[in-house]
């Protein structure tokens, strides 16, 4: 019993994020790119950064890499000014059918659309530093927001925020979405070899390459299939079946199973964002879609 309830409190403790997702993941994808992304492109980011007054929003800085990663969302409070880019953080992919990104980001509403779209504006240096460097701050939050599944695969359930679940012994008004936006993820990026350095750290040159690898529709494909094995798959036995009869509690096994998981996602993340950038900001000024020589 004693044993038991030792496990159960060691569990809460971890479950009580200093950072939920939308912080400590983000900020580790883009400090991930940033000791990833080629010299040049991080001089280009910084002199980018430098100029953050140009966005008006002094309660919002992007003076860091870091801070630019949380822009997007820290700017939803001023409303109708932004109210334009409510859904460029997620696409709605059901995963009880085909893989069908298009109906998705209908008008380019989504958040895969927005990253292209956005390394684009990067890559044109005829655009106005103000409109690139609002690009920038979307480009660092959106490819963060795609490498957290519950943002890439939904259920007619608004990507598991309507599925009531619980994290250990977290329960009240959790539910699957926020267990990975927050407790799950701060729990995988603060686990020894712990924060994004560490994880970068462990990967080889070739895991690198690997995982930086493919296109926007690609990395789309990878975190909707993971959003329906894992994240569905591991709270519900069959996630295209009826509710279940009880809430779903992710237990600490499950929760260490998943820890490589979340890493391994924070990880993509991150080299995914340095080659977007090192393509849009180095000599040839590539966007999505364009031919690539590596």
């Amino acid at each position: 019993m004693i044993v038991t309830l030792l496990g159960l409190l060691a569990l809460l403790g971890a479950a009580a994020p200093a950072h939920a997702y939308w912080e400590y993941g983000h900020e580790s994808v883009a400090r991930i790119a940033w000791e990833q992304m080629r010299p040049n492109t991080r001089h280009q980011v910084g002199e980018l950064l430098r100029q953050g007054r140009l966005l008006e929003t002094p309660d919002c800085p992007v003076a860091t890499i870091e801070q630019a990663s949380l822009w997007a969302d820290c700017i939803k409070p001023l409303g109708d000014r932004f109210a334009y880019a409510y859904s460029w953080h997620y696409q709605n992919v059901d995963v009880c059918k085909p893989f069908d990104l298009k109906s998705a980001c209908k008008d380019g509403n989504c958040v895969s659309a927005q990253i292209e779209r956005n390394a684009r504006l990067i890559a044109d240096t005829k655009v106005p530093v103000r409109e690139r460097l609002t690009a920038l701050a979307f480009i660092v939050h959106f490819v963060g927001d795609l490498h957290q599944p519950m943002h890439a695969g939904d259920h007619q359930d608004l990507g598991g925020n309507r599925v009531a679940a619980n994290y250990g012994v977290v329960g009240g008004r959790a539910n699957l979405h926020g267990i990975w936006d927050g407790w799950l993820a701060e729990r995988a990026i603060s686990t020894p070899p712990s924060g994004p350095s560490a994880i970068l750290a462990g990967l080889s040159a070739e895991e690198r390459s690997r995982l930086a690898a493919g296109s926007v529709e690609d990395w789309s494909r990878e975190m909707w299939s993971k959003a329906r094995d894992l994240a569905y798959k591991t709270m519900l036995p069959d996630p295209c079946g009826p509710a279940p009869a009880e809430r779903p509690v992710l237990d600490e096994a499950e929760v260490r199973a998943m820890i490589p998981e979340v890493r391994a996602n924070i990880a993509a993340g991150g080299l995914r964002l340095a080659r977007l950038l090192d393509d849009a900001l180095g000599p040839d000024h590539r966007a999505p879609g364009q031919k690539r020589d590596r």
